[in-house]
């Protein structure tokens, strides 16, 4: 059985200047993807993400997972976390996602939403721990949900529709240029998992 589907797809980069974001599709058929799905929600380690926002911690809904090939320490939104190391199961997804985009990742920082009432507000991944202009290739897995990206000054949106098993490849200037979103909604109920790989600076 053929794991990847949409390998003949032509990619279109989908942000109109200062950036590129390509949207592969769903890379893994509907039995593999619910079976990293089911293995993600259970065998990673969770806990609620936690910033620093005007100087008050905050302790969202949304759960976070982090690892990497060495056990750094990464911070944003002025709070650190410490990488854990890679369980068999995210490796083997890595390299997957690796072998599809072409791309070499040492670092994921995965997203656990219970329910479409979870989500992200605008930002970046422009971290100084990041490679400048690097690549993160974010996988999607579980309930479909909107993904919209808005220009830092001209304020162009772009938005699409993440499904189960794709891949999403943001790389260039795309976090210089561009925030990115995952907008709340009560339409959503399937928990989604969202591995986001990265190349950080060791």
């Amino acid at each position: 059985m053929d794991l990847f589907e949409n390998d003949g797809m032509k990619l279109v980069n989908l942000l109109p200047q200062d950036g590129e974001a390509y949207y592969h599709g769903k890379i893994l058929v509907a039995e593999i993807a619910d079976m990293y799905l089911d293995q993600c929600i259970n065998e990673l380690h969770w806990e609620h993400d936690r910033a620093f926002i005007y100087g008050k911690e905050i302790v969202t809904k949304r759960k976070i997972a982090w690892y990497a090939d060495e056990p750094v320490a990464y911070t944003y939104s002025g709070y650190t976390k410490r990488a854990l190391v890679w369980p068999d199961c995210l490796r083997e997804i890595k390299q997957r996602v690796e072998s599809h985009c072409g791309e070499v990742f040492n670092s994921c920082l995965g997203n656990f939403y219970s329910s479409g009432e979870e989500g992200m507000s605008w930002h970046s991944d422009a971290e100084k721990d990041l490679v400048g202009n690097g690549v993160i290739g974010a996988l999607s897995l579980g309930g479909e949900r909107k993904f919209s990206f808005k220009h830092r000054h001209t304020g162009e949106s772009v938005s699409l529709t993440l499904g189960h098993g794709s891949l999403l490849v943001m790389k260039g200037s795309t976090q210089k240029n561009w925030l990115h979103s995952l907008p709340k909604t009560k339409k959503v109920v399937e928990p989604r998992v969202s591995l986001t790989f990265r190349q950080m600076r060791f």
